[in-house]
């Protein structure tokens, strides 16, 4: 079955589950969602919340009722004429809890001689820093090896350490822990050592890395997947993180062939900026990051930037500009490479010496990796269009560096080898690149935080029309069918709250103004953190009449997402380091907005802001789902949104509240409850289930108005290859300038024939069309012509 569009659901075993999916399809259906995208579905650590920390590969998760939920699933929506899409996790399993992964169990006990010692990316050498030895880092520090014991309580000896228990190999169980520790096969070490013992998901320790590459691997982890493909159990595949895979290509050929040639698959890969995706790979796209960011920033106002540029460096010396953002990510990056991740950089340093035989010597290969890792400006350079980028970066580094020359061209030969060396640091820069910019980068700068996105480049304040068109119109050409997005699991904000804070654009003065006067009243605990918080406290406050302190979970989300957001910053405190005093003096500035006379005025200027953020978020909304691609519909944002950085946009999803407001809906205004955007959801999803060809692969055209306020439309046709089109999204873009000037003499000129307007029922005749009469009663317009209603009806 076609897919038109999808509905990301988070599974939960302790709220959502595979049978809780069912009992909301027909509420999808309703919607107008053709396929159901489901959250990791295998078996994953006990009270995982995301289910990317998969234990059991060989079976769907009990938790969220086994293999028999996701067979009533499949035919609940079947029976629908809907779909399910999975999202499948290759590049690692969950190790937090080891006896809860048989595999990696099974390697702590028998060491180098188990089955599945293979199957992880482990440090075996003698030279690694832990005799040989898988290290775990899991101590506090080399002291607390005095603090293990022998749990003799079950059917079997563990190693305990606090909580933690590790299994003990045949025949080495002794009186003292520290012997019975001495004689396995792993070594326990302090978290803060240096030593990892395994290849890992960026640098978290809870999750190995695992080798595809081997056929034994790929078989035993696709197994279930090849036994849903067979039940006709799925539609589709998302794939999780291939960049951290060995060969991420070779990979997809071979998931290709498991899933057959029709199932749809795609990507999370982030691309780099200017970063063509491969299209020798055999998938129908990416997960849509690089759609958001077009679709977020043709709202953002450019002429806004000069202002905030001066806003930002009067108070951090944080211009936001490419030259500003371009120097922090290298240092971060060579920072991140030199500490967090120098494990893995160790290792890659290792292996060049092995393979090449070069005598410079280890602070020498290493200074130079960094360089070359922290110049990289995407996350792995070996995929075809690329052809050319690490000779480039190299070359750059040797004429900045000219005394690195031996230790470049040591790098440079293991590239040319192709073994090892050269699939680690491909690894390594992907690690490096989200760590740095992602986690990090994108916590510090504060010049537009709405654009700090995954993929996004701050550095640039709007996204052109023209850019927007061609973009969409490659993507309607050569990527009909990949995902397009503006909410994940994933994203630092929602999309309505990036939306709002995007306005910002148009009014930078008076929020210059306002920071200003906020400052003086409540001084923030420094300026960057200020800056940084104040815009995002701006992206969710309350609007619909309530104090922001009586709003449910409003101040302890928002407490929550300030202490992580400073701690991946880094610079004041850190997770590995927390500055409680710091800390401390956020928290009590946070309750002092909340509670004071700074919040009522934070309100004030939200509520006066909102219909232009509604407005943006209307637009941004029906750009996607009618634009090029397929669209997802992340949980919950058919109605306004106000999630932050996970966890907080994983919560629960009330689906009571949907369906009554679906039940109700007719034509609502714009306003506080947000049942303006569930309309604008379920007329175009609609739209698309009844037309899809006139959306995959179908034709794209961009709408110009002309007049005084021609630059405020954004819009497109859409309609069958060889066909005039027949369907035409229009939506207003920049409207606080709107408000003052309005429309004036701008007009549209469509296409002959009848238009309706499926969102007001209002019907405009083809030819020239004032945009006054097309956008009097919402921001966004979505058309369609006669002719095509009437093959609906």
């Amino acid at each position: 079955m076609g897919i038109t569009a999808t509905y990301r659901l988070q599974l939960r075993g302790d709220c959502f589950t595979l049978a809780d999916a069912a009992a909301v399809a027909d509420y999808l259906d309703d919607l107008g969602i053709s396929h159901v995208y489901l959250s990791p579905i295998l078996t994953a650590t006990t009270g995982s919340t995301h289910g990317y920390d998969v234990t059991d590969v060989t079976r769907v998760s009990p938790a969220l009722g086994g293999r028999e939920a996701l067979a009533a699933l499949s035919r609940e929506l079947r029976g629908r004429g809907m779909g399910i899409v999975v999202d499948l996790v290759p590049n690692h399993v969950g190790v937090a809890n080891p006896r809860e992964n048989a595999w990696w169990w099974d390697v702590l006990t028998h060491g180098r001689g188990s089955g599945y010692a293979g199957f992880f990316d482990i440090d075996w050498s003698e030279d690694n820093g832990a005799g040989g030895r898988l290290a775990l880092p899991v101590l506090g520090s080399d002291a607390d090896l005095e603090s293990l014991t022998v749990d003799r309580s079950g059917p079997e000896p563990l190693l305990a350490f606090y909580e933690h228990r590790f299994p003990i190999a045949p025949g080495t169980d002794a009186t003292e822990p520290e012997s019975v520790h001495d004689a396995q096969a792993y070594r326990l070490v302090p978290w803060n050592s240096g030593l990892i013992g395994y290849r890992r998901f960026f640098a978290v320790s809870e999750l190995a890395g695992i080798r595809q590459e081997d056929p034994r691997v790929f078989e035993a982890s696709h197994r279930e997947l090849r036994s849903w493909v067979a039940d006709e159990l799925i539609d589709g595949v998302r794939i999780d993180h291939p960049d951290g895979l060995s060969d991420p290509a070779e990979y997809l050929d071979r998931l290709r062939g498991v899933i057959g040639a029709d199932r749809w698959l795609v990507i999370e890969k982030i691309l780099g900026h200017s970063e063509p995706l491969d299209d020798h790979l055999p998938i129908e796209g990416t997960t849509g990051y690089d759609a958001l960011a077009e679709l977020g920033g043709v709202f953002v106002d450019p002429s806004g930037a000069p202002a905030l540029t001066a806003l930002s460096a009067s108070r951090t010396g944080d211009r936001g500009d490419a030259t500003w953002i371009h120097g922090h990510e290298t240092a971060i990056k060579r920072d991140v490479a030199s500490t967090g991740l120098a494990p893995e950089i160790r290792r890659l340093v290792r292996a060049i010496r092995a393979e090449t035989g070069t005598d410079c010597a280890d602070p020498d290969l290493r200074d130079a990796v960094v360089d070359v890792v922290a110049a990289m400006p995407v996350y792995r350079s070996d995929y075809s269009p690329l052809a050319g980028l690490a000779t480039r970066v190299i070359g750059d580094a040797a004429r900045r560096e000219p005394g690195r020359s031996a230790a470049l061209s040591a790098l440079a030969a293991a590239l040319i080898a192709g073994g090892e060396a050269a699939t680690r640091f491909q690894q390594v820069c992907g690690a490096v690149m989200a760590k740095s910019v992602e986690d990090c980068l994108f916590y510090r700068t504060a010049r537009l935080v709405s654009l700090q996105e995954v993929g996004g480049n701050p550095a640039n304040v709007g996204v052109s029309p023209a850019e927007f068109h061609l973009a969409a119109a490659e993507r309607a050409t050569r990527w009909p069918q990949a995902m397009t997005t503006l909410s994940t699991h994933d994203t630092k904000r929602g999309e309505d709250v990036r939306a709002r804070i995007g306005i910002l654009s148009q009014v930078p003065d008076l929020w210059a103004e306002c920071v200003d006067q906020w400052e003086r009243i409540a001084p923030s605990p420094d300026p960057a953190t200020g800056l940084f918080l104040w815009q995002n406290l701006f992206g969710v406050w309350p609007v619909d009449g309530r104090a922001a302190g009586e709003v449910p979970d409003f101040r302890d989300r928002v407490h929550a997402y300030a202490e992580k957001a400073v701690r991946e910053a880094g610079t004041r405190t850190s997770w590995n380091d927390v500055n409680e005093d710091f800390e401390r003096d956020l928290h009590r500035w946070l309750d002092t907005v909340i509670d004071g006379t700074v919040g009522k005025a934070l309100g004030s200027l939200c509520t006066q802001l909102a219909p232009h953020a509604w407005s943006d978020a209307l637009g941004q909304k029906l750009l996607q789902l009618c634009g090029p691609g397929i669209p997802d519909v992340y949980q919950g944002t058919e109605l306004w949104e106000d999630s932050l950085v996970d966890p907080d946009n994983r919560r629960p999803v009330d689906y009571d509240v949907r369906r009554t407001a679906l039940a109700g809906l007719g034509t609502p205004p714009v306003d506080a409850t947000g049942a303006a955007k569930m309309h604008v959801v379920r007329t175009a999803l609609r739209l698309r289930r009844d037309r899809p060809g006139s959306f995959v692969g179908g034709t794209y055209a961009p709408v110009f108005a002309s007049g005084t306020a021609a630059e405020h439309l954004i819009g497109f046709t859409r309609g069958p290859q060889g066909s005039a089109p027949d369907v035409a999204a229009l939506a207003t873009r920049h409207s606080v300038g709107l408000q003052q000037d309005g429309w004036g003499d701008t007009a549209v000129t469509l296409p002959d024939g009848t238009w309706t307007d499926l969102l007001t029922s209002a019907t405009h005749p083809g030819g020239r069309v004032d945009t006054s009469t097309l956008f009097a009663r919402y921001p966004v317009v979505l058309l369609a012509r006669e002719y095509f209603l009437t093959a609906r009806g």
